[in-house]
């Protein structure tokens, strides 16, 4: 099988080359750090050598609950934020049909989200849409007390049971979470729900290859054994016994350390294929909740090509020079479409008549990162061959490892997220939560 690469090259006019592999004993170093449990966050290591872990048996019965959830819904609501969301939501908006919820005959339930956020209209919007739809819950939280899917969660619970009855509801819940604590395992154990555990050694935004973000994908009809077959063979490529030099992981975190430690401090992640703008996403909570810490720390942002050429590009190419640009690059499309002759050809694009939309897509990819380069923005460059997934699977264990190595380079813990905590005392405290007393009377005679 074809793997992942990656290409550091238009990165040497930004920072000479010894600079990056300066760092390679330190890299390497850092790998080893993960494998042995030895470094900064070392109980939040399980998800270095999870891929070849898997077993067979855990996996024959996520299948067997997603193909009996599958045959009753027309739709699965995961309830989640963070991490317990965008693994998800990352995997299934790549590999879905981009218009799955218009097509009729659906073959697999379309995916939709909830606790990511607490807008009123938006989960109103969801309910009048679930009233029409047969559903089933995948809730994940590990206390089931995080406000934002508790409160969907309390909701949506709210709504199944009274359209399906508590009975059928009860079949089509499905609780990810502690094994053995907290608000949520207690209502599972309560209710009789079908239930998978977070690992205790896993942090949220590595956990998309746990049952966190395995079961969801199952359910909506994910090649799950394919996407782990991709990160196994990716935590191989990526062990400590590679060599810096073919290690793409060690390759990427080097690269964007020694660009960091030259002034650049804000990546873009760039795509040309808008399915992957949720691995973006998911993309921007792992590195920035892994290094924004300690006053250091790259910040991540991304943007959807060719679509952003047309907004962000003006400042990619001229703006203030902070900028690393990391591009996602698909080799082969799933699909073959060709650009028409036009007898008029009114709009000049007959000198492109035959050719298939990807071959200018592939030609707007390659000028803009040479343009971008020009402009004074270094650009790293990574290959995968295909958007299925076992190529996914490779490219995020790929990301997870390096973000591992870069938060060891930095010098930070990449594994903890002590400021996440800052706004929710605030938010309980406004909300006058018992046991929020003191801070109440502080904040508000601030406001």
């Amino acid at each position: 099988m074809e793997a992942l690469t990656i290409d550091i090259s238009k990165a040497f006019g930004f920072v000479p080359k010894e600079d990056i592999y300066d760092l390679s004993e330190k890299a390497v170093n850092s790998i080893k750090a993960l494998e042995k449990k030895t470094g900064k966050g070392n109980d939040f290591v399980g998800w270095v050598s999870l891929p070849s872990s898997i077993s067979d048996i855990e996996l024959r019965d996520i299948e067997k609950t997603a193909a009996l959830i599958r045959k009753q819904v027309e739709a699965v609501v995961v309830i989640g934020i963070g991490g317990s969301y965008l693994g998800t939501r990352a995997v299934a908006e790549t590999l879905s049909h981009s218009f799955l919820h218009l097509r009729k005959n659906r073959k697999n339930p379309i995916v939709l989200y909830a606790g990511q956020n607490m807008g009123e209209d938006y989960l109103n919007e969801l309910m009048e849409t679930l009233d029409d739809l047969k559903y089933a819950i995948v809730v994940i939280s590990k206390s089931g007390t995080t406000t934002e899917p508790a409160i969907a969660f309390r909701i949506l619970k709210n709504h199944l049971e009274k359209k399906a009855g508590r009975a059928v509801a009860r079949e089509l819940i499905v609780a990810i979470t502690d094994a053995h604590k907290g608000a949520l395992r207690s209502t599972a154990t309560q209710e009789g729900y079908k239930t998978y555990v977070i690992p205790d050694d896993i942090g949220g935004r590595y956990s998309v290859l746990t049952p966190v973000g395995l079961v969801p994908l199952a359910i909506a009809g994910i090649d799950i054994r394919a996407l782990v077959k991709g990160a196994i063979d990716m935590e191989k490529l990526t062990d400590s016994s590679i060599p810096f030099g073919e290690n793409p992981s060690c390759l990427y975190a080097a690269a964007r350390t020694a660009l960091y430690r030259s002034g650049k401090k804000i990546e873009i992640l760039a795509n040309f294929e808008n399915k992957l703008h949720y691995l973006a996403e998911w993309w921007k909570q792992l590195y920035g909740e892994s290094e924004g810490k300690e006053g250091k720390g790259i910040f991540p942002a991304s943007v959807d090509f060719s679509a952003d050429l047309h907004s962000m590009g003006q400042y990619i190419q001229e703006g203030e020079r902070l900028l690393i640009e990391t591009v996602i690059s698909v080799k082969e499309t799933s699909s073959k479409l060709l650009i028409p002759k036009d007898k008029n050809d009114l709009d000049g694009l007959n000198y492109i008549a035959g050719k298939r939309v990807d071959a200018v897509n592939k030609m707007a990819e390659l000028g803009t990162m040479l343009a971008h380069v020009d402009g004074g923005v270094p650009n790293l460059r990574i290959e995968i061959p295909r958007l299925n997934e076992y190529y996914l699977g490779q490219l995020l264990y790929f990301f997870e490892k390096a973000c591992g190595i870069s938060g060891y380079l930095l010098g930070v813990n990449p594994f903890d997220q002590p400021g996440v905590e800052a706004y929710k005392k605030n938010m309980f405290a406004l909300l006058e939560k018992r046991g929020y007393e003191e801070e109440t009377k502080k904040i508000k005679s601030r406001i």
